[in-house]
């Protein structure tokens, strides 16, 4: 997918409808999501953006990336979705969580 942008430098009170907006000026915005954290509920200063199309997205990252935004220099570019590593929940190798966390502890007879 060649339309999903990352934009970094977003200044932290910008909200999802602000970088909508913004990014609207170069076409068509299927999707804005500023990356809030979830211990705070407040921004990360980045977020993404899915233009309708691959056109668009050049257009976006030729005309705001290092453009200065509510005093904040932005940085935009293609996002790359990487897969994530896969977890493992519970059972397997180090499932012993003893130690002095107040789990079980193993002992030797």
């Amino acid at each position: 997918m060649k339309n999903k942008l990352f934009v970094a430098g977003i200044p932290y009170r910008t909200t999802d409808d602000d970088l909508k907006t913004l990014f609207a000026n170069f076409g068509t915005v299927l999707e804005a999501n500023v990356a809030i954290e979830r211990e705070t509920g407040r921004s990360r200063g980045f977020g993404f953006v899915t233009m309708s199309t691959e056109e668009e997205a050049n257009k976006a990252i030729a005309e705001a990336n290092e453009a200065e935004y509510d005093g904040r220099v932005l940085s935009v570019r293609i996002s790359e979705d990487k897969p994530r590593p896969q977890r493992s929940f519970g059972g397997g190798a180090g499932a012993d969580r003893g130690g002095d966390r107040g789990g079980f502890q193993r002992r030797s007879f």
